[in-house]
C-alpha cells in the first residue's frame, strides 16, 4: 500500500523536492557504504561523482542524459589519460597531449547538447594524468571512483521514488493550458481593465513555457516523446499565449469599440465555451487520458456585419472589433490544433495517471464560475 502511494506520479510530482533530497541522500549513503566496505582508494571522487550526476535533476530523463554524458566523457578521458601515461613520451609530452585532446573536445562539443560530456572528458583526463608523473594505479583508481559514483547516482534515480520528466512535462503543460483558460475566461468576464491578477496569470503561464523548454532533452531520453514533438507542443502554447496577450490589449483599445463588442449577442457564450474547452484539454492531459476533445467551432459570421460597420461617435471607422474577433477565432484555431496534435501522440496518455487520478479528486474537468472567473477542481501543485 505504502509502496504504491510512493510510486503515485501525482504524489511524486507534488513532493518532488523532498523526494529528490531523500534520493540524493540515499545515493550518498550507498556510495559511502561501498567505498567503506571495499578497498577503494581516492574514494572521495566517488562521492563527488554521485552528487554531480544527480545534481538538481529530480527526474529520470535528466539524470539519464547527464549520466550518459558523464560516463562517455569519463571513459574517453580516462582512456586517453591512461594512454598518455603508458606511452613512452617525454616529460612535457603528457601535458601537450592532454592540451591537444581538451582543445579538440572543446571544439567538438561547443554550443551542442554534449557540452557536459566534453567537460567530463577534460576533468577525467586531468584527474588521470595529474602533474604528468602520475602512477598507473592511481589513474585507474580515480577512473573507477568516478564510474562508481555515476552508476550509483543513475541507479538511485531509477529505483528510489522515480520521477519521470515526461510526467513533469504533462503537469506543466496542463498547468499552462489551465492558466490560459482562466486568463481567457477572466478576460471575457471582466468589467474593468486587466489588473494585477491577470498579469500574474500571464507571467505564470510564461514561466511554465520556460520550464517545459528545459525538459526537452530529458523527455526525449525517456523515449516517449521526441524533441520535435515537445518543441511543437511548446510552439502551440507560445502562439496561444501571444494571441491572448493581444486579446487583452485589443479589448480595451477604445470604449466605443468595447461597446460594439458587448453588443454582439452570443459572442460571450462562444468565448465561455472556448475557455471550458481549454480547461477540459488541461484536464485530459493532467489525468493521462487520451485527448479526444472536440473544440467548439468559433463562428464569426453572425458578427461580421456589425464589426465591419462599427463606427465611433465622431464617425471614425473602428477596426478594433474586427481585430478582436479575428484574435478569438485564432485562439480557437490554435486550441483545436493543439488538441489534435496531443490526440495524435500515442505515447502521451498514461495508465498510471488514469488509475491514480480519482484518488486525487480528478473525476471530471474543472468548471468555470462565471461570476468569479475561477476554476473548481484540484490540480497538482
Amino acid at each position: 500500500m505504502l509502496l504504491g502511494r510512493l510510486r503515485d506520479p501525482f504524489i511524486n510530482h507534488r513532493h518532488r523536492r523532498l523526494f529528490h533530497v531523500l534520493r540524493v541522500s540515499l545515493a550518498l549513503i550507498v556510495t559511502f557504504a561501498i567505498v567503506q566496505t571495499f578497498p577503494f582508494q581516492h574514494s572521495g571522487w566517488a562521492l563527488v561523482s554521485t552528487v554531480m550526476v544527480m545534481g538538481n535533476l529530480p527526474h529520470i530523463g535528466g539524470v539519464l542524459d547527464k549520466g550518459r554524458q558523464r560516463l562517455a566523457g569519463t571513459l574517453i578521458g580516462a582512456a586517453l589519460g591512461l594512454a598518455l601515461i603508458i606511452l613512452p613520451l617525454p616529460g612535457w609530452g603528457v601535458q601537450l597531449g592532454a592540451l591537444i585532446g581538451i582543445a579538440i573536445a572543446t571544439w567538438v562539443v561547443f554550443g551542442g547538447r554534449q557540452a557536459y560530456s566534453g567537460l567530463m572528458f577534460a576533468i577525467s583526463l586531468l584527474l588521470v594524468i595529474g602533474d604528468g608523473s602520475q602512477q598507473l594505479s592511481v589513474a585507474l583508481w580515480r577512473s573507477a571512483d568516478v564510474l562508481l559514483g555515476t552508476l550509483v547516482g543513475i541507479g538511485a534515480t531509477l529505483v528510489f521514488l522515480p520521477h519521470k520528466a515526461t510526467d513533469m512535462l504533462r503537469f506543466l503543460l496542463a498547468d499552462c493550458l489551465d492558466r490560459m483558460a482562466r486568463l481567457y475566461h477572466t478576460h471575457t468576464s471582466a468589467t474593468s481593465a486587466p489588473g494585477v491578477d491577470t498579469q500574474a496569470l500571464f507571467k505564470a503561464a510564461s514561466q511554465l513555457l520556460v520550464k517545459q523548454r528545459g525538459l526537452t532533452d530529458a523527455v526525449h531520453r525517456e523515449g516517449r516523446l521526441t524533441r520535435g514533438e515537445v518543441d511543437e507542443l511548446i510552439s502551440y502554447q507560445r502562439r496561444m499565449l501571444s494571441t491572448l496577450e493581444l486579446l487583452l490589449e485589443t479589448h480595451w483599445t477604445t470604449r466605443a469599440g468595447h461597446e460594439q463588442i458587448d453588443a454582439m449577442a452570443g459572442l460571450r457564450d462562444q468565448q465561455h465555451a472556448l475557455a471550458r474547452d481549454l480547461g477540459t484539454l488541461a484536464f485530459e492531459v493532467r489525468t493521462g487520458r487520451p485527448v479526444t476533445l472536440e473544440v467548439t467551432p468559433f463562428a464569426l459570421d453572425d458578427f461580421a456585419d456589425l464589426a465591419s460597420t462599427a463606427r465611433a461617435e465622431d464617425g471614425r471607422m473602428l477596426f478594433s472589433p474586427s481585430g478582436y474577433l479575428w484574435l478569438n477565432r485564432e485562439l480557437a484555431r490554435l486550441t483545436e490544433a493543439t488538441a489534435r496534435r496531443l490526440g495524435g501522440l500515442e505515447r502521451l496518455p498514461s495508465r498510471r495517471l488514469r488509475r491514480r487520478a480519482p484518488r486525487h479528486g480528478l473525476h471530471r474537468a474543472p468548471s468555470f464560475d462565471r461570476k468569479e472567473g475561477t476554476t473548481h477542481g484540484k490540480r497538482p501543485s
